[in-house]
């Protein structure tokens, strides 16, 4: 029983629990828990197999590293399925609107993230460098679900894909800064102790500026500026996240996430002239 594994992840009687829902794409359990003292906690369980892998992923990180910009772990069950007991942020700001004071507490956590002393065991994002930077290879190789998007001609598509694939696999992704490399704003919220980020199954190290770009798209999105000035000079970085995106939305959406492809889809829309921007290329869709 869901209200028995809260109560004894946390050590107090739970009064209610009320299922909620969330903004992300992943279909794992959320809920709100009130406990009998009058405090409450976020709730997330893992739904099926893969929520449940990343749900435990999260937690190791969860026991190794406690900051500002990560919401306090309350308790936790790592049985079958996982459960993690979080603190309540559904009173913060979870933008959007955006504006200038936001994207600056947002900044700061990032910088503060950054420069956090990282786990040993935490992976190199070089070890996901064709899930990460191969977007436009799989293009090439298959470029029926892209240019079935309606974002650009097949003409376009052959005279843009060399630059933009060569730019994107000579992309600078290496480092080692501590990244959540999943920035956007169902990934964070405002608080008075500054942006907390949750949702930390991601985590890599890398170039910093590899959250600045995978957070860029989606910032402009929705209100925020445009790509470069969250990000300048980055032909690079912007390339390979046009192709991420471009090469994932016009496939069939996974099952644990049924509505990712339009996001990915809108991501695409700004990123790719982002990318041809940075890089001169010709853009006329």
């Amino acid at each position: 029983m869901i209200e028995q594994r809260i109560s004894d992840a946390v050590g107090k009687a739970v009064r209610s629990v009320r299922p909620i829902e969330t903004r992300g794409y992943a279909m794992a359990f959320h809920a709100i828990a009130e406990f009998h003292d009058g405090s409450t906690a976020f709730v997330k369980a893992g739904a099926e197999e893969i929520t449940s892998e990343f749900l435990r992923e999260e937690l190791r990180f969860y026991l190794a590293v406690q900051a500002p910009f990560m919401p306090r772990l309350l308790g936790y069950d790592d049985g079958d399925p996982p459960l993690l007991v979080l603190e309540d942020l559904t009173v913060a700001r979870w933008p959007p609107p955006w504006d200038a004071p936001a994207i600056e507490q947002v900044r700061a956590a990032l910088a503060e993230l950054w420069s956090t002393p990282p786990p040993a065991w935490v992976p190199p994002i070089a070890e996901e460098r064709e899930w990460l930077l191969g977007g436009w290879a799989a293009i090439e190789g298959d470029p029926g679900p892209f240019l079935s998007l309606g974002l650009c001609s097949s003409e376009w598509l052959d005279d843009a894909l060399p630059v933009l694939r060569r730019a994107a696999e000579t992309a600078p992704i290496e480092g080692d800064s501590l990244l959540h490399l999943d920035v956007r704003s169902d990934n964070l919220c405002l608080t008075d102790r500054g942006a907390v980020l949750v949702d930390w199954n991601l985590i890599h190290l890398g170039n910093p500026d590899l959250d600045l770009a995978a957070w860029a798209p989606s910032l402009h999105l929705e209100g925020g500026p445009a790509p470069e000035e969250t990000l300048s000079g980055a032909p690079g970085l912007a390339a390979a996240l046009a192709g991420f995106f471009s090469a994932r939305a016009g496939l069939p959406p996974p099952p644990t996430a049924p509505d990712v492809r339009r996001f990915q889809l809108a991501q695409a829309r700004i990123a790719l002239p982002w990318a041809c921007r940075e890089l001169d290329l010709e853009w006329d869709p």
